[in-house]
């Protein structure tokens, strides 16, 4: 039962994570620009981290969350707002 919960408690925050990547891209950029590619990615890589996680009981939840975290943080890293920012604050 805890390992089902905590698959659950990650599934969540995969998907308002997502969600929130999602909401913040599409205020940034106009409609036509938007990353789905940078999306699908996360996606899937929620995908395996979650399925991951449901499979082998040994990884704690926080090591999962962080790990999404942090590739949550490398994607959006690779967008073309954040890159324009970049730009701007190197030039």
């Amino acid at each position: 039962m805890k390992k089902i919960f905590q698959t659950l408690i990650l599934a969540a925050f995969v998907v308002l994570a997502t969600a929130s990547f999602g909401y913040a891209e599409y205020i940034a950029e106009a409609a036509d620009n938007f990353p789905y590619f940078h999306l699908g990615c996360l996606i899937v890589g929620g995908l395996i981290i979650t399925s991951l996680k449901h499979k082998y009981s040994r990884i704690y939840l926080s090591e999962a969350i962080g790990s999404f975290a942090l590739y949550a943080v490398l994607v959006a890293l690779f967008t073309a707002p954040v890159v324009d920012a970049l730009k701007a604050l190197v030039s």
